[in-house]
C-alpha cells in the first residue's frame, strides 16, 4: 500500500488541462457537510475514528493494533477485530504513543493478553460490525454481542456498554501501548491501580515510549458497581481475593458483572497529567449526572461552531465530505493539557499553573503544524491560537531546551531538526495576536545563540551553522536539511526580535537566515552536502538521501535532494537569484514536477504521494507548488494545486496520501480548495491558487465573514482568469492576512484555459523577505 500510494501519480502536471479530471456535479444549495471520520484511517493517514472534542485532552477511540507503523494512532481500518478503547490518541503521526487505559467489554472466561489479528479469538480481541463515527461519537457492535457507545467532554471519556443477558466483564488494561512486546524492555515504569473508598477506580503510569516518561492519572467511575473486582500484576500474576490495589508495571483489572445484561453499564474517567485529584475533579467539574445521551448531544454541539467555520457550495459531494473531514482533522491537535484547576506538567519537571481563563497544550506537531494548520488556526479561529500563543511563550520560557520542538505530555520528544516553536509565534505577531512575546525571548535567544545549551537532536550543529554558515555534511547527519530549517527559525526569530525592540540580535539573526544559500549549488541548481573543507559531495545524485552508506546518516531530513532545493520558504527571490533567475528556477520547478517518481529503496515512507520528485506525503515541499507564481507563472501553480486536491485526497478509509500529522495534510488541503495558501506564514501574505468550489463562507473572526466565490466552477475550469476583491479589479497573484481578516467578497473567474498574463508582472507577484521582485 505504501508503494502504490507513493508511485501514485508519475505522469506530468504542468499539462493540466489534458489531464483526465472527474466533472463536478452541480452546486448545491448551503448546507452542513458531515464529515467521515474514516478517511485516513487506513493507508497511511494514520488517523482514529473515535469521540474527541476540538483540541479536547480525550480521544477516546477503538483500537485494532500496536505493533506496526500502520497502527501509530491505534486503529487501522482493515484490520478487522478491536482491541478495546483506550483514552488518549495520536492523529496523523508517524511515531506513536499514548493509548491510555484500554477498556475491554467482554463476555465468557476472563482472558487477559490480547491475540493476534489474524485469529482474535485466541485473546480478548473482538471482530465487529456496524461500526459509526461521528464528532464527539463513536459506536460498534462487537461479535460478543456488546454494543460499545462513546462520547466524551473534554477532559473525561464516556463509555456505554450495552451487553446481552447474562454474566459479562470490563476489563482495564493499563499495559496497554504502543509497539510493545512480552520481550521489549519495561517500557512502563511505573504503574498503579486501586479501589478506592467510593468505589471509584484510580490509578497512574509513567510511560517511556516516545514521550520518555510521561505520567498519566485517571479516575474512573462505575454507574453500576461490580460484584468483584480482580487485580492483576507483572505476568499477570493474579492478586489475592479482596484486594484493592496493585503495583507495578503490567497491570489490569477484572470487573465482573453476573447480570451484565441487566441494564447498559456506563463507565467515565477523568484524566490529568498532575495526579489523581486533577483526574477526580475532571469527573466533578465535568460528568456530574450519568446521562450518556446529554454527554453526546453535548459534545455534538461543541463541534458544530468549528466544523461551520467554513461552509462551502458546489464541486463533488466528496469533495465537500473531505473539506470538512479535513476542517475535523485540523481541529484536533494540539490537545489540551492542563487540569480543570489550570495545573499542568511543565518541561522542567515541575507543576505549574495557568493564569484564569488559560489552558495549556500537548501535542505540538511543530515541523509539520507551523506550515498550514497554525496560520488556518489564526485565520479561522483567531481565540484558540491567543491561547496556543500564550501557552507556547510559556512553555518556551520554562523548557531547558527553549523554543517548543515536538512536545508531548510534558516531555520535549525533540522529534524532527530545527526549533520551529518560534515560528507560530512570529506568524502570530506578524498577523497582529497580541501576547507577551517578550517573555519567550531569553530562551528563543538562548537556542539561536548559547552553543552550550542543552540539546535533543534537533539543532545538532549550531555552532558551526553560526561559524561557517552551514552545517558540514561530515559532521552531522541531515546537514542539508538543518541548515536550511535553521535559517528559516532564524528568519521567524528575527522578526520576534525586532517586534521586542531587540534590534541588534534581530539583525544577527536575519543575516543568518541567509545561510541557505550555502547549501544550494548554484552550479547545478540542487541542495547539496557539503563537507567541512568547503567541497561538495561528489557524484551528485538529487534522488539519493545522502552520501553515507548507513541509511540513519542522511543528509536530508526525509527527503532527498530534488524536495530539498526547494525547502526554502522565506527568501524565494533570493533563491529564484542563486538559481539562475526566473526561467531557470521557472524550469527546475517543471523538472521537480516531471521527474521520474524513483526513490531509493532506503527511502522512507514518509516520502509519499510524489508527483514526479515532490511528494505531497510529506512536509517539507508542500509548498512548492505555489513557487511558480513567484516568477509569474501563477497558471502553473493553479493548474498543480486543482490537480493535487482531486487526486491526493478522497473520500476514502486511504483518502489521505501521507501521514496527516496532526491535520497539517488537512490544512493544506483546507487552504488550498478556499484558493489560497501561506507560502511563509510568517510573511502574512498568502498566494492564490485554485479554489475548488463554487462558494465558500469563511467565518474569520469577531463576527467577519470572507466570502470565496468562483461561480461555475468546474474540475475543467482549475485557471484564474481575473480576479476582484470587493467588487474590484485584484491584479496580484497574493493577498495580505490583513485584507482577508476584515471579511469581504474575494471573486475568482474561473476558466478552461490559463491565463498567463494574471500575475505575471513583478509588481503583482507575492512578498518575499519583505519584499517583490518589481
Amino acid at each position: 500500500m505504501i508503494l502504490s500510494r507513493r508511485h501514485l501519480l508519475g505522469s506530468s502536471a504542468i499539462g493540466l488541462a489534458a489531464a483526465a479530471l472527474p466533472r463536478s456535479a452541480a452546486a448545491t444549495s448551503p448546507r452542513r457537510t458531515a464529515p467521515n471520520l474514516f478517511i485516513g484511517t487506513g493507508g497511511t493517514g494514520h488517523t482514529y475514528p473515535g469521540a474527541t472534542l476540538p483540541f479536547g485532552m480525550v480521544q477516546l477511540s477503538p483500537d485494532t493494533g500496536v505493533e506496526r507503523w500502520e497502527t501509530c494512532s491505534g486503529y487501522y481500518h482493515s484490520d478487522g477485530s478491536i482491541l478495546g478503547f483506550s483514552h488518549t490518541h495520536l492523529s496523523g503521526t508517524g511515531i506513536g504513543d499514548m493509548l491510555d487505559l484500554l477498556v475491554v467489554p467482554a463476555r465468557g472466561p476472563v482472558v487477559l493478553q490480547p491475540g493476534t489479528r489474524e485469529k482474535p479469538e485466541t485473546g480478548y480481541r473482538q471482530r465487529y460490525q456496524d461500526e459509526h463515527a461521528e464528532p464527539g461519537y463513536y459506536h460498534v457492535a462487537l461479535d460478543n454481542g456488546v454494543r460499545a457507545e462513546l462520547t466524551v467532554t473534554e477532559r473525561t471519556g464516556w463509555h456505554r456498554y450495552t451487553f446481552p443477558a447474562g454474566a459479562g466483564h470490563i476489563l482495564l488494561d493499563l499495559s496497554h501501548l504502543v509497539l510493545d512486546s512480552s520481550d521489549s524492555p519495561p517500557l512502563i515504569a511505573d504503574a498503579l491501580m486501586e479501589v478506592e473508598a467510593d468505589g471509584t477506580i484510580t490509578g497512574r503510569r509513567q510511560v517511556f515510549r516516545w514521550a520518555k516518561g510521561r505520567t498519566i492519572f485517571f479516575a474512573l467511575q462505575l454507574s453500576r458497581q461490580p460484584d468483584r473486582i480482580t487485580f492483576y500484576g507483572d505476568d499477570d500474576a493474579e492478586q489475592p481475593a479482596g484486594s484493592r490495589r496493585v503495583t507495578g508495571r503490567r497491570l489490569k483489572a477484572v470487573l465482573h458483572y453476573a447480570d451484565a445484561g441487566k441494564a447498559p453499564i456506563l463507565v467515565r474517567c477523568g484524566l490529568s497529567g498532575v495526579d489523581v485529584a486533577g483526574a477526580r475533579a475532571s469527573l466533578v467539574t465535568e460528568a456530574r449526572h450519568w446521562d450518556f445521551d446529554r454527554t453526546r448531544r453535548d459534545a455534538t454541539a461543541r463541534w458544530q461552531p468549528a466544523l461551520d467555520a467554513i461552509k462551502v457550495e458546489g464541486g463533488t459531494a466528496d469533495q465537500r465530505t473531505i473539506l470538512s473531514t479535513s476542517l475535523y482533522h485540523a481541529q484536533l491537535a494540539p490537545t489540551l493539557f492542563s487540569d480543570v484547576d489550570g495545573r499542568y506538567p511543565g518541561m522542567d519537571g515541575q507543576i505549574h499553573s495557568v493564569p484564569k481563563g488559560g489552558a495549556a497544550y500537548s501535542t505540538y506537531s511543530l515541523w509539520d503544524t507551523y506550515r498550514a494548520l497554525h496560520p488556518l488556526l489564526t485565520l479561522i479561529a483567531p481565540d484558540r491560537t491567543k491561547s496556543l500563543v500564550d501557552d507556547m511563550i510559556r512553555q518556551t520560557a520554562q523548557s531547558p531546551y527553549g523554543p517548543l520542538v515536538w512536545p508531548l505530555q510534558g516531555k520535549e520528544t525533540g522529534t524532527m531538526i530545527g526549533w520551529h516553536g518560534v515560528v507560530p509565534l512570529a506568524e502570530a505577531q506578524a498577523k497582529g495576536i497580541e501576547a507577551d512575546y517578550a517573555a519567550a525571548w531569553p530562551a528563543i535567544r538562548r537556542r539561536s545563540f548559547d552553543f552550550t545549551a542543552p540539546d535533543k537532536d534537533n539543532s545538532k550543529g549550531r555552532d558551526l551553522y553560526d561559524r561557517m554558515g552551514y552545517v558540514p555534511a561530515d559532521k552531522w547527519f541531515e546537514s542539508v536539511s538543518r541548515t536550511q530549517e535553521y535559517a528559516y527559525d532564524d528568519w521567524a526569530s528575527s522578526h520576534l526580535a525586532a517586534a521586542i525592540g531587540e534590534k541588534g540580535d534581530a539583525a544577527r539573526l536575519r543575516e543568518r537566515s541567509g545561510n541557505w544559500r550555502n547549501v544550494i549549488d548554484s552550479s547545478i541548481g540542487f541542495a547539496r552536502p557539503r563537507f567541512a573543507d568547503g567541497s561538495w559531495w561528489t557524484p551528485y545524485d538529487p534522488i539519493q538521501l545522502g552520501h553515507m552508506p548507513k541509511p540513519w546518516w542522511r543528509d536530508y531530513t526525509e527527503a532527498n535532494g530534488w524536495q530539498a532545493t526547494f525547502l526554502n520558504q522565506h527568501d524565494v527571490y533570493g533563491l529564484i537569484w542563486h538559481m539562475g533567475g526566473d526561467a531557470k528556477f521557472e524550469a527546475k520547478l517543471d523538472a521537480l514536477f516531471n521527474a521520474p517518481s524513483t526513490l531509493p529503496d532506503n527511502a522512507p515512507p514518509d516520502i509519499s504521494g510524489l508527483v514526479g520528485q515532490y511528494a505531497h506525503g510529506n512536509e517539507p515541499d508542500q509548498h512548492a507548488p505555489y513557487l511558480y507564481a513567484y516568477v509569474g507563472a501563477a497558471w502553473k501553480t493553479q493548474a498543480m494545486v486543482r490537480r493535487l486536491c482531486v487526486e491526493m485526497y478522497r473520500n476514502d478509509p486511504d483518502g489521505i496520501i501521507g501521514n496527516d500529522d496532526c491535520g497539517q495534510m488537512s490544512a493544506w488541503f483546507v487552504f488550498s480548495a478556499l484558493g489560497f495558501y501561506p507560502v511563509d506564514p510568517v510573511e502574512a501574505a498568502y498566494v492564490f491558487g485554485s479554489p475548488l468550489f463554487e462558494r465558500a463562507e469563511v467565518t474569520v473572526g469577531n463576527g467577519r465573514k470572507l466570502v470565496i466565490e468562483a461561480p461555475g466552477n468546474r474540475a475543467d475550469t482549475p485557471y484564474v482568469a481575473a480576479v476582484t476583491w470587493n467588487g474590484k479589479p485584484w491584479t496580484k497573484s497574493w493577498i495580505a492576512h490583513a485584507d482577508l481578516v476584515k471579511g469581504g467578497t474575494l471573486r475568482f473567474t474561473m476558466s478552461a484555459k490559463p491565463n498567463p498574463a494574471f500575475g505575471r508582472a513583478p509588481a503583482d507577484r507575492p512578498p518575499s523577505n519583505g519584499r517583490t521582485p518589481a
